[in-house]
């Protein structure tokens, strides 16, 4: 490569997913990062890309609702391109019902599902069963069929590969003058005042279910992975940059056993813990900033949110066209 289209400062889901996304449509590109592949949050563990509920529509949602959509395409372009399997696989989720009340909610959110989701997904009632199912106090179950899993390492690794085969480069340092995009993560926020890092702790098990569906009980996504391991998170710790695993990774555990027995015994192959960026707005952060742009945010759902990401900012910078939903934008925060 001579000198690159466009160079993004950062390689984590962000930056490598809108690399992926100029260099797929012919740019040269040059990914920037003194701390290598997934040094942040995106080198975490749980992978979990599910939507908002289906209801109060807004155009976050709106935006990752097509995120989601658009995904398997996006996924399975960078696998064909750099031969590396990101581990994706829309499995969907299942959540416990808990009283009549959520169970009249659910019921409403079907039908809101139907028309927000275009038909494209369900949002649905199935009665719970034993097994791979949590226990569920009304003998029903939440089945959404848009959720999706990915192994961050794995999907990282794949896109690193797919830039490779499309001529990008991934380096630790430049002298290189070109368009430049800022996803630096938690750094970068803190550098514009707009956001901050927010720990988050989770683990990994030994455990083979990879054809079967997250679940989300209780405010905890335990996510079975293409590896044979099953990811078991978070926990949302503020005002600390303390990165060690603690007895809140213990309780983590505790209750991923509780809501799934069959977890009792599968062996803890990884404790992890990291910062995860939040813009004060919490929705991704895009547009022009400074002599360039930036993108960064997506407090929990950056892998969801990557594709559509990588879309708006490669037509901002490539094409000249802005199609920054409205929210997104630095000054928002």
């Amino acid at each position: 490569m001579s000198g690159p289209d466009i160079i993004i400062n950062g390689a984590g889901i962000f930056g490598l997913s809108i690399a992926w996304e100029a260099a797929r449509r012919g740019a040269g590109v040059l990914v920037v990062d003194p701390n290598g592949i997934g040094a942040g949050a995106s080198g975490g563990i749980v992978g979990a890309m599910a939507p908002h509920v289906p209801e109060n529509w807004n155009a976050k949602k709106a935006f990752q609702l097509e995120s989601l959509l658009i995904a398997a395409e996006f996924w399975a372009g960078a696998q064909a391109a750099g031969g590396a399997d990101p581990g994706y696989a829309r499995t969907g989720r299942l959540q416990p019902v808990a009283d009549d009340a959520a169970l009249d909610l659910a019921r409403a959110r079907a039908g809101s599902a139907r028309d927000l989701w275009r038909g494209l997904a369900e949002w649905r009632l199935v009665p719970a069963r034993r097994g791979w199912f949590p226990a569920a106090p009304t003998g029903w179950l939440i089945e959404d069929t848009l959720t999706a899993r990915i192994h961050p390492r794995m999907a990282l690794a794949a896109l690193a590969a797919a830039i490779r085969a499309k001529g990008g480069a991934i380096v630790a340092h430049t002298d290189a003058v070109a368009p430049t995009i800022h996803a630096t993560g938690v750094a970068g926020l803190r550098e514009m005042g707009i956001g901050t890092g927010i720990k988050g702790q989770a683990l990994s098990l030994r455990h083979e279910a990879r054809d079967l569906p997250q679940i989300f009980v209780d405010g905890l996504h335990v996510v079975p992975h293409a590896d044979g391991t099953v990811a078991i998170g978070s926990t949302t710790e503020r005002d600390t940059d303390d990165l060690t695993t603690d007895a809140q990774c213990d309780a983590l555990h505790a209750r991923a056993v509780a809501a799934l027995p069959v977890l009792a015994h599968a062996e803890v192959v990884e404790r992890w813990a990291g910062l995860r960026p939040r813009a004060k707005s919490r929705a991704p952060v895009l547009g022009a900033w400074k002599d360039g742009f930036v993108a960064n945010g997506g407090f929990k759902i950056g892998f969801g949110m990557a594709p559509m990401v990588a879309k708006v900012m490669a037509d901002l910078v490539l094409e000249g066209r802005d199609a920054i939903p409205d929210g997104f934008r630095v000054e928002d925060n």
